[in-house]
């Protein structure tokens, strides 16, 4: 995901510098990445037309999202933009999870703690948000930091359990 473009150019970067990447580019499968504790996935399979995915070419996605997050069982997701953040809790709602009603708002920073897994909110690593300043280093640095210290903060309470 998000391999030899500029979107990854951003994102690994990110995740190099708050030690979850060995390495701070991502050019293809082959290139020695490894990341630390972070699995990748997205809410649909196909780049939409317009980059703009339907209801129903999410629908159609859905379960692999859910078997991936079965899999996985993240402590934290980090939902790059609104179409993250509104699967990720539709998913964890069909995993059995109880979402809050009203339903939390997609807003950069946003955390929502739903069940045993914290969802945080970041702007779409997209060059239309990292170009214009929507989304800058800082911002992504401090949300890494974030999602970093709960899964510590998760891993320690589950090793006193």
């Amino acid at each position: 995901m998000f391999t030899g473009d500029r979107s990854g150019d951003f994102l690994y970067a990110a995740l190099h510098r708050a030690g979850l990447a060995n390495q701070p580019h991502s050019t293809d499968r082959q290139d020695g990445l490894k990341l630390n504790g972070v699995y990748i996935t997205a809410p649909l399979r196909c780049a939409p037309p317009g980059n703009k995915p339907t209801p129903t070419q999410l629908a159609r996605c859905a379960s692999y999202l859910l078997e991936e997050l079965a899999a996985v069982r993240p402590a934290v997701i980090i939902a790059l933009g609104g179409i993250g953040w509104n699967a990720s809790l539709r998913t964890l709602q069909q995993a059995g999870v109880e979402v809050p009603r009203p339903r939390p708002r997609f807003a950069h920073g946003a955390e929502c703690v739903l069940g045993s897994t914290v969802l945080l909110g970041c702007y779409h690593v997209s060059q239309q948000n990292t170009f214009t300043g929507r989304l800058t280093e800082a911002m992504m640095d401090t949300l890494l930091a974030r999602a970093v210290t709960i899964a510590q903060q998760e891993s320690v309470r589950c090793e006193s359990s």
